[in-house]
């Protein structure tokens, strides 16, 4: 089996001393891992960095073993951010979900579109506000729609009014930007809130029902935001 195609970097781990297996988010066959010969020689080890946009080229003798990339930069997309910790983070963050959530050779063209949007997302000023609804919508792609408008009723507390979550387990407030996307000015803190929030939701919907973790990488962004 061999084919050309474009991707962004997923992973990357070391096979031998000059060897490493990458996982590889491309446009028309989803998710495929390979090994990359010499992808620790300083000839392309610095453009193999995670999130940088790639062509691939894929050969692999059989269906049943691991074949191997030929590859080449398309786009240094990462090295931007080599000085905004924050932003590479939430890159890490962005490339370990999709890594983690993603089925191996499921194409879906509407992710990778999905993940060029993400870097138009880090220019806007309002990029984490962004970034969250760019998880929300990772989660649709995948068959994991929150829709909250049907499941938040709104209440006024003392003088604010506040979107509260009908379950009779949990009353949780919910930001309100997540339910009402005309809330143009989030502060720190409901981006805080909205991040725990949405990650709750992928821990208990996503997750757990599936024995994973949630993304250390994604851990660490959400320690940033403050």
């Amino acid at each position: 089996m061999i084919w050309d195609d474009t991707g962004f970097l997923l992973s990357k781990n070391k096979y031998n001393e000059n060897s490493i297996i990458s996982e590889i988010y491309t446009k028309n066959h989803g998710k495929v891992s390979g090994i990359i010969f010499g992808g620790t020689s300083k000839k392309i080890k610095n453009y193999l960095q995670i999130g940088n946009e790639i062509h691939v080229n894929f050969n692999s003798k059989s269906d049943n073993k691991i074949g191997y990339f030929k590859v080449e930069i398309l786009k240094a997309l990462s090295p931007i951010y080599f000085e905004n910790p924050q932003k590479l983070l939430s890159i890490l963050s962005a490339m370990q979900l999709v890594k983690l959530l993603t089925a191996d050779y499921q194409t879906n063209k509407d992710i990778y579109i999905l993940i060029n949007k993400f870097y138009l997302l880090l220019n806007n000023k309002d990029w984490i506000k962004e970034y969250i609804f760019w998880e929300l919508e990772l989660f649709k792609l995948l068959g994991y729609d929150l829709d909250l408008k049907d499941l938040v009723d709104k209440k006024l507390i003392g003088n604010e009014f506040k979107y509260v979550s009908k379950s009779s387990i949990e009353k949780k407030i919910i930001p309100n930007f997540l339910v009402d996307q005309n809330v143009t000015s989030v502060d720190i803190i409901n981006l805080q809130k909205g991040l725990k929030f949405v990650g709750d939701y992928l821990e208990k919907t996503i997750l757990k029902p599936n024995n994973l973790n949630q993304p250390s990488s994604r851990l660490e962004f959400i320690s940033t935001v403050k």
